[in-house]
């Protein structure tokens, strides 16, 4: 029999078709349950009142106990408003409505009790309350403690679908369910927190009467979203691992021998030791390897990636290479080839823009086995791309890839490669816990020695020509130059524009033939953008001008000097990312971040974050407060995971809570038998059921 929250949101007093077609459109709201999650953002304090006399010291919105003395209509046609004078012991107020005044005149009644709720408004030197809320004082039976403010759109406000509206309709509900909120948590769980019940906790969250019921409300809720996306996570882990059979790389092999003792770059660091040793212990494991490795730009992670390619190669496997650009793809190619040197692995690259008569030659060394290192783009997942024997895939800046395309690549292979993921973008904690709850998170938190800091810089238009001067010193000396211009979807005619516009500023400044400037963007034919930033890696150009195409992985020793135009229009995580296009050589380096005059507080912080620091993590936690885990993490990995209360930039704490004790729970019981645990089970298997929605109540 379904239960009682499962009920369709048309079947509630007040709702309807036509309101119910607008729940589901509006707020995804289809159900009791899904009324029930749509939590308050925050709350009015009703408890207490005011009196006319002190409405001028109020910060907010006001309550006061009087009666109207008059009710008048004021101006004509569209100049029409409603004014009433509303007064109690201590003195008297305007209230004022500019629209629906022939409807509320009606409703009003001059000389009774009322309740007023509104917030008081300076105009000249006279206070007035627009569009109050009035109540007559005989009906007042709620909000004795703190009204609940509610997320709503302006198509439902049309409908009366508004914050109040929202409000009257979950306390029609929760007047229905008293008694049938079963809580999922075992008794321990509720004595080792010290939880409120489910039930009291729905109630509170909709119907507090102070703060602390808020805030136990909120935190109970918040630790049960959490707890189950977290129990998803850690239970599929250890599914994978019990079940998912991975190939047993018993030693490093011949190929890492030799790298390791002729071919190393420099010594690695520690972090990178650590790292690898945390690889090799999953590689001969037994058991199929899922592991993300974060590290900063520059921690070389692409080098901790070859040898463990080199691991496979060794024994007996290939190893693949997943680039999300042909661009980087080129450039991995290039650097490893070169680092290998004389080795005997047989390497090839494989982008869209392989010609058909290498892809057979490709295709045949991959799968009579002379191919035992590939590396390339989204064409490594096409049909025809079959492998030998592939033991281990690395997927380079993991986020730009599909969850599908990561699938596809590892099913090349009658048992699943092994996978290991790189990521340039340090991933605050709490991301990495509900992102990649189910993978081995490995950090490298060290650079290699003698990478020299990058001076950071923010100035503003008026230091233009000091500007251009600094990259004249410096392309004298013998440097390179990065000018980066947004180029953003949402005005890409006008960032186009000003691209353009500073691309010919920049030329006219540094004419040929003393000087070359290249240009790069996405609007460019690949092969066109191909050349020119080839022609830059190659020092014929002085100058690259460019969008933020060149973010990720272009390498340019040379390269001294990164200027970001507009860089309030960038978030933190990019404007990091491309800093880290310079300092990849022996000399200084140095960012300079160019806006506008004028700058939201938000953006100060973005500016000021980049000076005063070059910490990645640190960076990605600021970015994280400004700007939320969405936006972080793109649109393929966080539009799986709508949470209906937890804020990941906020709630680190609860969430690392919720992983610890579903690790005890898993202790206990994994496979969730024990009576006390049922409850928690069935809610499981809820949640899959009905993916992405993490917050089941019942």
């Amino acid at each position: 029999m379904p239960h009682i929250l499962e009920t369709s949101i048309e079947f509630l007093k007040g709702v309807g078709p036509q309101r119910a077609e607008l729940l589901r459109n509006e707020l995804g709201i289809y159900n009791y349950q899904d009324l029930l999650e749509h939590y308050p953002y925050r709350y009015i304090d009703r408890s207490s009142y005011t009196s006319v006399l002190d409405l001028p010291n109020a910060e907010n919105h006001v309550q006061v106990k009087g009666w109207i003395e008059s009710i008048k209509e004021v101006g004509v046609g569209r100049a029409k408003k409603l004014l009433a004078r509303f007064r109690d012991k201590t003195g008297a107020i305007d209230l004022i409505w500019f629209q629906g005044g022939n409807w509320i005149k009606a409703q009003l009644q001059v000389n009774v009790a009322y309740q007023l709720f509104g917030k008081p408004k300076l105009y000249g030197n006279s206070w007035n309350i627009p569009h109050p809320e009035l109540t007559p004082l005989a009906e007042v039976q709620r909000h004795t403690g703190f009204q609940p403010l509610y997320p709503s759109t302006e198509k439902l406000s049309a409908k009366g679908l508004h914050s109040r509206g929202l409000e009257k309709l979950i306390h029609t509900l929760l007047q229905q369910i008293v008694g049938k909120i079963e809580d999922p948590f075992a008794h321990w769980m509720i004595q080792s927190h010290k939880f409120v019940g489910k039930e009291e906790a729905v109630f509170r969250i909709h119907q507090p009467n102070n703060l602390r019921e808020i805030e136990g409300a909120r935190f109970r809720l918040k630790f049960e979203e959490m707890f189950f996306l977290q129990l998803e996570l850690l239970i599929k882990k250890g599914k994978n691992e019990k079940e998912s059979k991975g190939h047993v790389f018993e030693t490093t092999g011949e190929f890492f021998n030799a790298f390791y003792s002729l071919h190393m770059p420099f010594e690695l660091t520690n972090a990178q030791k650590r790292v690898i040793k945390e690889i090799r212990k999953d590689l001969g494991s037994g058991k199929h390897m899922n592991r993300l490795v974060q590290g900063d730009v520059g921690s070389g992670k692409t080098l901790v990636a070859l040898l463990c390619m080199l691991i496979a190669n060794g024994n007996g496997f290939q190893a693949a290479l997943m680039a999300p650009t042909e661009i980087l793809a080129i450039q991995h190619y290039e650097g490893i080839k070169a680092l290998l040197g004389g080795l005997s692995v047989g390497i090839h690259l494989l982008t869209g823009s392989t010609k058909k008569s290498d892809r057979n030659i490709i295709h045949k060394a991959l799968e009579n086995g002379t191919c035992q290192l590939l590396i390339g783009t989204h064409a490594l997942l096409e049909d025809p791309v079959q492998f030998h024997n592939l033991g281990l895939v690395v997927i380079d800046e993991q986020h730009r890839f599909g969850v599908a395309q990561r699938a596809r690549m590892r099913a090349k292979n009658a048992i699943a490669p092994h996978i290991l993921i790189m990521t340039a973008t340090p991933i605050p904690r709490t991301l990495a816990m509900t992102f990649y709850g189910d993978l081995d998170v490995s950090v490298i938190d060290e650079l290699p020695p003698g990478r020299k800091p990058i001076s950071t810089i923010h100035r503003y238009e008026s230091h233009r020509l000091a500007l251009l001067g600094f990259m004249k010193k410096e392309i004298d000396k013998g440097r390179q130059v990065y000018v980066v211009f947004p180029l953003i979807k949402e005005s890409e005619s006008m960032d186009f524009h000003n691209l353009m516009d500073g691309f010919e500023a920049i030329s006219r400044y540094f004419p040929m033939p003393h000087y070359q400037v290249s240009i790069v963007h996405g609007k460019l034919k690949p092969e066109v953008k191909d050349y020119e930033m080839q022609r830059f890696v190659r020092g014929e150009t002085h100058i690259m001008v460019a969008t933020t195409v060149i973010e990720v992985g272009v390498n340019v020793p040379n390269a001294s000097v990164m200027v970001i135009e507009s860089a309030e229009r960038f978030g933190l995580s990019q404007l990091h990312q491309l800093r880290g296009r310079v300092g990849r050589g022996a000399e200084k380096s140095y960012c300079i971040l160019m806006t506008g005059d004028a700058l939201s507080k938000e953006s100060k912080k973005r500016m000021d974050t980049m000076v005063e620091t070059q910490d990645g993590f640190e960076i990605s936690e600021v970015d994280l407060q400004l700007r939320g885990p969405g936006d972080l993490m793109g649109t393929q990995q966080s539009g799986a995971l709508q949470f209906k209360i937890v804020n990941l930039a906020k709630d680190g704490q609860i969430i690392q809570l919720a992983r610890n004790t579903v690790q005890e729970l898993i202790a206990k019981d994994y496979a969730l038998e024990q009576a006390e645990h049922q409850r928690i089970k069935i809610v499981l298997h809820s949640l899959l059921a009905n993916k992405p929605n993490w917050g089941k109540i019942a």
